[in-house]
């Protein structure tokens, strides 16, 4: 038997181990690829000490911010050049197939890092607004300064990107940061930590310590040290952290769950939209937290677009996952797996049809991993389960509208707001659509297209703040006024408010 590889934590500088372990299982079948390090309360207490320390030193905060994007775009050189191995590690924890993990998990990944460096050395760290005259002569400078300690909570999905959105902005402001990966997929992140110690990001600087959200995680959250936490994940979760961190005060940004819907306009070029609500919702087999899960269509399209809906769908080949004509791989674990198959079976029950997949495909190599056909149902209304519910798996609702009205008040209603997408041939048309549209992100005529330089979050339960964007680092950085007196001249001040000018009563 192949002995599986074993991986430490990351801890001020060196790789770690605790005797506990987790173990990391492709969901492709099941099998055991890997053991990492498990952390606890303890390593994060550790974890945070030594990001202290590297802050309090000023090893890292205290270089320019030119210098810290010239190690910055080192990393992501580095990565460049061991995609191949990112790329692997990615698949082998979370189930992406080749062609997603290249173009997206990964190469999605060093595009944005690269960004994160090059805002580091463009953002406004400080800024002289212009002198005031009165009540006297002085002038304001207003600097960003780096919060401190920061704590990062990712998830399973995209563990390596949405990492990446969390540890760039918060070194590039000059900041330590400890993360806590997902139990599940942490070995991308893992290899990422020696990369950049490799380009020469100082010790304690990035911490990543593998483990569960019960301890290690609360741990996180709750730790007097760290100043502001990150969290992708779930919107429970995400209800968790807020109450945790409200006893220390500590700034957060939250990405949680989504129930996006696709709105077909009546004047959709239908093959893009039929090929783009797909890609919408099927991509990483639905795993995704802005999917397009909910696809809108007008009664007067319904029967057409679903008829081509499902002959498209048919398309999608399930396979081995380092197969570059696969599609579409398997869901995370046998959890999920789970979830998912029973939420179909509840939408069935609550009227729904299944008009394509709806099971485990046929074959013997599905019969080990987690394995969901493309799943598609109709007679969807917005009161069921299916349709409230996140299901991150490889299933669609279609829902029916009779007009612009009722695609409104259908799209709006949910508690999440994270992302939209219209179908329109008249773009004018869209834009106005999109107005009423209570989301972060609203797409038209494309999906899944996320810009570094665009900021990403939600309206409602679907999360606070804003990651990505120019002004990312707004939420990893601490604002201070400074104040200097220009006139240098005791007379002009109006400190006669308080005190007399007669010279005789002033102090000598």
């Amino acid at each position: 038997m192949t002995e599986v590889p074993s991986y430490g934590m990351l801890i001020d500088g060196e790789n770690r181990e605790t005797g506990a372990w987790l173990e990391i299982r492709n969901p492709q079948d099941d099998s055991l690829v890997a053991r990492v390090a498990r952390g606890g309360i303890g390593e994060i207490d550790d974890a945070v000490a030594a990001a202290k320390r590297a802050f309090d030193s000023g090893v890292w905060a205290k270089r320019s911010p030119a210098e810290r994007s010239r190690v910055m775009t080192d990393i992501a050189e580095k990565m460049s050049e061991r995609i191949e191995e990112l790329v692997h590690l990615e698949m082998i924890a979370n189930g992406a197939t080749v062609r997603q993990a290249t173009g997206f998990h990964v190469g999605i990944a060093i595009q944005h890092f690269s960004y994160f460096a090059e805002l580091a050395a463009s953002y406004e760290f400080e800024t002289a607004l212009a002198p005031q005259s009165y009540p006297t002569l002085g002038q304001n400078i207003i600097r960003k300064e780096p919060i401190g300690v920061c704590g990062a909570i990712s998830p399973w999905n995209f563990p390596l990107v949405l990492t990446l959105w969390k540890i760039g902005p918060a070194i590039a402001a000059g900041n330590s940061i400890v993360v806590k990966p997902d139990e599940k997929t942490p070995l991308s992140l893992l290899e990422f930590g020696r990369i950049a110690e490799e380009c020469g990001l100082p010790a304690g600087v990035l911490n990543i310590v593998p483990g569960e959200g019960v301890d290690a995680g609360a741990r996180l959250v709750e730790h007097p040290d760290v100043g502001k936490v990150a969290f992708t994940g779930s919107t429970e979760i995400g209800r968790e952290i807020m109450r945790s961190a409200a006893d220390t005060v500590k700034r957060v940004t939250l990405e949680l769950g989504g129930k996006s819907p696709s709105i077909v306009l009546d004047d959709a070029d239908l093959r893009l939209a039929v090929d783009g609500v797909l890609f919408g919702c099927m991509f990483y087999s639905g795993q995704i937290c802005e999917s397009g899960t909910r696809v809108l269509v007008p009664d007067s399209l319904h029967d057409e677009f679903v008829r081509r809906l499902i002959r498209r769908a048919k398309t999608i080949k399930l396979g081995p996952i380092d197969d570059w004509e696969t599609d579409l791989g398997p869901v995370i674990s046998a959890k999920q797996h789970q979830r998912v198959l029973d939420l179909i079976a509840r939408g069935a029950d609550e009227g729904a049809k299944v008009v394509l997949g709806g099971g485990i495909p046929d074959g013997e190599k599905f019969r080990s991993g987690f394995w969901i056909e493309p799943t598609i149902l109709t007679e969807v209304t917005n009161d069921m389960k299916v349709a409230r519910e996140e299901i991150f798996g490889p299933v669609m609702c279609v829902l029916r509208y009779s007009d612009k009205d009722e695609a409104v008040r259908i799209a709006n209603d949910s508690i999440y707001g994270l992302a939209a997408t219209i179908w329109s041939t008249d773009n004018a048309r869209a834009l106005e659509f999109g107005e009423h549209l209570q989301a972060g992100t609203v797409w038209i005529n494309d999906h899944h297209q996320v810009n570094p330089a665009a900021p990403f979050g939600g309206y409602k339960q679907s999360g606070i703040g804003r990651e990505l964007g120019a002004h990312c680092l707004d939420e990893y950085t601490e604002t201070k006024n400074v104040y200097v007196d220009l006139s240098g001249d005791l007379e002009s001040r109006p400190y006669d408010l308080l005190l007399s000018h007669d010279a005789t009563t002033r102090s000598r």
